[in-house]
C-alpha cells in the first residue's frame, strides 16, 4: 500500500492505493506543524490510519505535502507520528506549493498560485520550485486569498461602512458584535479560517457593486504584489476559492498580460496521476 496525504491551512485530504488497484479516501484537519502540536497530530493520525489501512496492510511509501513544511526539522513530529503506524514506509515530505505545481502543470513550467484560506505563489521550472515571493501570512500579506477578503469586509462592517443592504443582510444572518469579531480575531485560535468563512458570503454578493470591487481588489493586490513579478504570463491556480473567483481572475489578468490556463480545485487527485500510482 502506498499513501498520498495533501494538507493545507484547515484540512487534509488522503489517499491510499492498495496493490489490487482499490483507492481509498479519508479527510481530516489541518497537519501544518507550526499550527498543530505534536499531540494533536498525533490524534490525527489515529482516526484516519486505520480508515487507510482497516485491514493493516504493509505501506510501502508515504507521500505527504503540506502547508508549514520548510525544513527537515519542521516535519519532524508528523515523521514520528507516522512510524507509530506505518514503521517500514519511506517517507516524503514536501511543500504544498510543490503539490500545487505537480497537480497544475506535472513536468511542465509555469506560474502557480494557491488562492485558498490563504494564498502562495511560485515559478515553476524544470520540475522544481525556482522562485518564490513569501506570503506573509494572513497578516502580513495573504493576498488572493479568502482570509484576506473575508479581513477586508469585516474591517469595513465594524465601521459602518458597508452598502445599508448588504450591511443589514449580513447583520442578519451571521448576528456578530463588534466584540466577538474581536475576540474570534485576536483571542481564539484559527483566527484565518475564521475570516476565511465569510468568503462564501461575500462571492454570493458579486451582483453589488460594492462586493465585486472588493473582489477585484483583492485580486489585484494578488496580482500586482506576487504573480505579476514572475518571469512567467502562464498561471494555473489551485484552491476553492481561487476556483470561485476564476470569471474574475481571468478578465483582470488581462490587463497584465496574465493567462490563467488552468484551475483546480484540489490537487490530490492530479498528485495521484503524477505519482503514477
Amino acid at each position: 500500500m502506498r499513501i498520498i496525504a495533501e494538507s493545507g491551512a484547515t484540512k487534509t485530504e488522503w489517499r491510499a492505493l492498495n496493490d489490487d488497484g482499490s483507492v481509498l479516501k479519508a479527510h481530516s484537519s489541518g497537519l501544518n506543524p507550526s499550527c498543530i502540536n505534536d499531540e494533536g497530530i498525533r490524534s490525527v493520525m489515529s482516526d484516519v490510519i486505520p480508515v487507510l489501512n482497516p485491514e493493516g496492510r504493509s505501506v510501502s511509501e508515504i507521500f505527504f505535502y503540506g502547508a508549514g513544511l520548510v525544513s527537515e526539522e519542521s516535519a519532524a513530529p508528523l515523521a514520528e507520528a507516522f512510524q507509530m503506524w506505518c514503521p517500514f514506509a519511506e517517507l516524503t515530505f514536501s511543500s504544498d506549493l510543490l503539490a500545487a505545481a505537480r497537480a497544475i502543470f506535472g513536468d511542465e513550467d509555469g506560474v502557480v498560485a494557491i488562492m485558498g484560506t490563504g494564498s502562495n505563489s511560485c515559478l515553476y521550472s524544470g520540475g522544481k520550485i525556482v522562485e518564490n515571493i513569501r506570503p506573509g501570512g494572513f497578516i502580513l500579506g495573504d493576498e488572493g486569498g479568502g482570509a484576506a477578503l473575508g479581513k477586508a469586509f469585516l474591517a469595513d462592517y465594524i465601521k459602518g461602512l458597508l452598502p445599508g443592504e448588504i450591511n443589514d443582510d449580513f447583520k442578519a444572518r451571521y448576528s456578530l458584535d463588534y466584540q466577538t469579531i474581536v475576540r474570534r480575531v485576536y483571542k481564539e485560535p484559527d483566527a484565518s479560517a475564521f475570516l476565511a468563512s465569510f468568503a462564501p458570503y461575500i462571492l454570493s454578493r458579486l451582483d453589488n457593486d460594492y462586493v465585486y470591487g472588493l473582489v477585484q481588489t483583492n485580486i489585484v493586490s494578488f496580482i500586482e504584489r506576487s504573480l505579476s513579478r514572475y518571469p512567467s504570463s502562464k498561471v494555473g491556480v489551485v484552491g476553492s476559492f481561487g476556483n470561485a473567483c476564476r470569471d474574475i481572475l481571468c478578465e483582470t489578468g488581462k490587463r497584465y498580460g496574465l493567462e490563467f490556463v488552468r484551475f483546480v480545485t484540489s490537487p490530490i487527485d492530479e498528485l495521484v496521476r503524477y505519482h503514477g500510482i
